[in-house]
């Protein structure tokens, strides 16, 4: 299934969606050198159709103006402006991954209205940033996975105004849910998304036509389909995400990571039990 873009509603036409990426990038510092096994759920797949259906979205997002928000392009003469949804997707743009992130927006106003970072310039991200580096440490050692390895979007494409920590009403994430999150799933078709955060996941999940989790302990044992992929929620990976999901020092993280990753295998492996 995929969404026909040239109009405000969504269409669908039927059409196989396809892509192929190949290439194993080498361990970075803290990835283990010792091959994992990593699943896969999809046969041969075409390189054009994903990339042009994933570009249609990103001018999509280009041309697309909300009240009460900016645009990517909108800051330092364009220099964060990419073809795509997310510039986060300069780095994690493995559009045939088995494994897709799912972070909440971008970043925001004030922060955009600042000096100029390269780093997020040219990748698209901060790699320093200690809610990356942490986000990519799991990655690693759940999964065996470089950020370079996965595909890696927002939920939410604009820019909002003040900080980084400002509200997003809810409305309005699950409106860029339906827009542009649910049809990059659908798109790049991986077997599992990490959402991070609450909010995302529920945008999402609102938007796929489920109630809401609830709370976050809930939402985490509430995983739920889209397609062949299956949709995790997981702490958000900045330091107060972790250490609410942490508290009394068990760290409840790495075991939701495992049991996410045990899912994925027994799905994906025959004879292999999550249990």
């Amino acid at each position: 299934m995929i969404w026909r873009l040239n109009t405000p509603s969504r269409q669908f036409i039927t059409s196989p969606i396809l892509y192929g990426l190949g290439g194993r990038i080498r361990p970075r510092r803290h990835e283990s050198t010792k091959t994992q096994h990593r699943p896969r759920h999809r046969g041969s797949f075409d390189p054009m159709n994903k990339r042009a259906r994933l570009l249609e979205l990103a001018k999509l997002r280009q041309t697309t103006h909300w009240p009460d928000y900016r645009s990517i392009g909108d800051y330092h003469n364009g220099a964060y402006e990419c073809d795509h949804v997310s510039p986060y997707t300069k780095t994690a743009g493995n559009v045939d991954a088995d494994v897709m992130v799912m972070l909440q927006d971008w970043s925001s106003d004030e922060s955009l209205r600042g000096p100029l970072d390269p780093g997020a310039q040219s990748l698209g991200y901060t790699p320093t940033l200690p809610t990356n580096a942490r986000l990519e440490q799991l990655l690693t050692i759940t999964f065996g996975l470089c950020l370079s390895e996965v595909y890696g979007t927002n939920l939410f494409p604009f820019v909002k105004a003040g900080r980084m920590s400002s509200h997003i009403p809810k409305r309005d994430l699950i409106k860029a849910a339906e827009q542009f999150a649910l049809p990059q799933v659908e798109t790049v078709s991986p077997c599992v998304v990490i959402c991070l955060g609450l909010v995302t996941f529920d945008a999402l999940r609102i938007a796929h036509g489920l109630p809401s989790a609830g709370k976050m302990p809930r939402a985490i044992d509430s995983p739920f389909d889209i397609g062949t992929a299956r949709v995790w929620c997981q702490a958000h990976t900045g330091a107060m995400g972790q250490m609410n999901r942490n508290t009394g020092g068990v760290d409840r993280v790495s075991q939701d990571w495992l049991r996410m990753k045990a899912d994925w295998e027994s799905r994906t492996q025959p004879g292999t039990s999550a249990g």
